[in-house]
């Protein structure tokens, strides 16, 4: 069973995160939709490494906080709703220094006021490469 709002979402429909945003200048790409989970990936190169050539923990962040923050989106009703981030944790596994990283990120809780996004970052050999919680507000839009 899908959790999503449209249960015949798709990577296409998630393709207007992709531009004009901090998604779009560091590569993050949306790969996957499943009934319960989503996919994206990065490429680690100039925009993602830090100074010692790996990838940097933030851009590993970016990407866990983007696919689980989407998720959140892609679950409430946009007309009545909105959500924000407002905590992630990372706890970094494993160095890359090229190549690509996926971020799969699965629900651990879908509330009402709260959704918490498990998300594990690999490697193109399947290596935990990160590990990320985050924890997203859902608000009403008449608070705005």
């Amino acid at each position: 069973m899908s959790i999503w709002f449209n249960p015949s979402l798709s990577v296409a429909d998630l393709e207007s995160y992709e531009t004009e945003t901090m998604n779009h200048f560091i590569g993050i790409q949306f790969t996957e939709v499943g009934d319960n989970y989503l996919k994206a990936r990065m490429e680690v190169d100039h925009r993602t490494r830090q100074a010692y050539g790996i990838l940097h923990g933030g851009a590993s962040v970016t990407l866990a906080e983007t696919v689980g923050s989407i998720g959140s989106a892609m679950v409430i009703d946009q007309d009545k709703f909105y959500c924000v981030g407002v905590e992630i944790n990372a706890n970094h596994i494993r160095s890359i220094k090229q190549g690509f990283v996926t971020a799969k990120a699965e629900p651990l809780h879908l509330g009402n006021s709260t959704h918490v996004w498990d998300i594990k970052i690999i490697d193109e050999k399947d290596r935990l490469i990160c590990v990320c919680r985050l924890t997203v507000f859902i608000l009403s839009l008449r608070s705005l």
